[in-house]
């Protein structure tokens, strides 16, 4: 497995070197054409330390430089966006270039023109993204299922996953979340996982767990842990923490909610199959022995099993974790790789919806996707 690991990051580190290398010497062709007089040494170390500043302000420094390297982090996240943009465009200014080559038409100064062309696509796509990122839509979900609940015939349920609370999503955004959901008027709140963004730091430090105790919901506030929460290293702190503020974070555990008519239960995430001892619970395993004649939601961060959890009596799953790709084209990916990369479908008798989730990973954009709540207005026979 060690093995397997450091080969996976040797071979992603390679990549990553590989297509930097490509961007950056697209980039110098088109510095010396617009300051021919630039220092190559000059170049190449701001460009590698932008290239490289996510990395870089992973490392753990003294107190006094963690400002710089949380900069770092924050600069390395907008570049993600930048690099994989970047890739697309060089490559289709690269092949314009070669084909004008060909017809004899290719200007004068093309590394200029094209360089500038690149960085204007670039920015517009940064602007469209981020007030895709910071903007929330609510989704709609009406869903019946077919059970009685004594005294009840409507349950609201309001999702948001991959909140993502770190460096780049903060207490504004934090704020916006908490004013949308509230207005809904929720008799449940569900968070799917991934609140925080791998490390705690930002989270004890800007003190965002005063802002996240303001959601309220008739019936309570419940959590799952997502793969960041693992990544971070703090899963109990975390968990203590939200327990504090008077949401409990379930792993693979199983509460009687809305006054012990609904069945809430929450899976650890698939993250814990390789970082925790003892894995996790199979769905079945997770409800066995529960009243199957209530109804019964299910948060499982990512979306993976869901004829398991169909065939374990799960009326109403909850997944988050695939942002939808984020940006485009990676929308592309996640739909190949998940039953549902995003939405809502049917799966036997068992409602599914998976979110986009309502925070960022790394930069702040979403291109073809949309910061999102979800609304789940379940109903019940009378």
């Amino acid at each position: 497995m060690k093995g397997r690991m450091v080969f996976g990051i040797s071979f992603f580190l390679l990549v990553y070197l590989l297509i930097n290398a490509y961007i950056g010497w697209q980039g110098w062709l088109f510095a010396v054409e617009l300051a021919p007089s630039l220092p190559a040494a000059l170049y190449w170390i701001v460009f590698g330390i932008i290239a490289f500043a996510y990395l870089i302000g992973r490392i753990p420094l003294p107190n006094p430089l963690k400002p710089a390297a949380r900069m770092l982090k924050v600069i390395g996240s907008y570049y993600f966006a930048v690099m994989e943009y970047a890739l697309l465009l060089l490559l289709v200014a690269d092949l314009a270039g070669w084909l004008l080559r060909l017809t004899g038409a290719k200007p004068d100064h093309y590394p200029l023109i094209a360089g500038w062309i690149v960085i204007g696509i670039i920015a517009l796509i940064l602007v469209w993204g981020s007030r895709n990122a910071w903007s929330p839509v609510i989704r709609s979900y009406p869903v019946q299922v077919d059970k009685q609940v004594k005294g009840m015939t409507r349950l609201r349920i309001v999702v948001a996953s991959d909140i993502h609370l770190g460096n780049i999503v903060g207490k504004r955004h934090l704020r916006r979340l908490v004013s949308r959901v509230n207005a809904l008027q929720p008799d449940l709140i569900l968070l799917p996982g991934d609140v925080i963004d791998d490390s705690i730091e930002p989270f004890v430090r800007n003190r965002l767990s005063d802002i996240l105790q303001l959601l309220k919901a008739k019936f309570g506030v419940y959590a799952v842990l997502g793969n960041h929460e693992y990544y971070g290293g703090h899963v109990e702190e975390y968990v203590s923490r939200m327990k504090e503020i008077g949401i409990p974070v379930l792993r693979d555990e199983v509460v009687e909610a809305v006054d012990g008519s609904v069945i809430v239960a929450g899976r650890k995430d698939h993250t814990a199959e390789s970082m925790e001892p003892g894995g996790r619970l199979s769905v079945a395993e997770l409800l066995e022995g529960i009243d199957r004649g209530k109804p019964i939601i299910l948060m499982d961060h990512q979306p993976r099993q869901f004829g398991l959890a169909a065939d374990a009596g799960v009326d109403l799953l909850l997944c988050g974790h695939t942002h939808r790709g984020q940006f485009a084209p990676n929308h592309l990916v996640t739909k190949r790789l998940f039953e549902l990369d995003w939405g809502y479908m049917r799966k036997a008798a068992m409602h599914v919806a998976v979110s986009s989730g309502f925070g960022s990973w790394g930069p702040p954009i979403r291109i073809a996707s949309r910061s999102e709540i979800l609304q789940i207005d379940m109903t019940f026979q009378a």
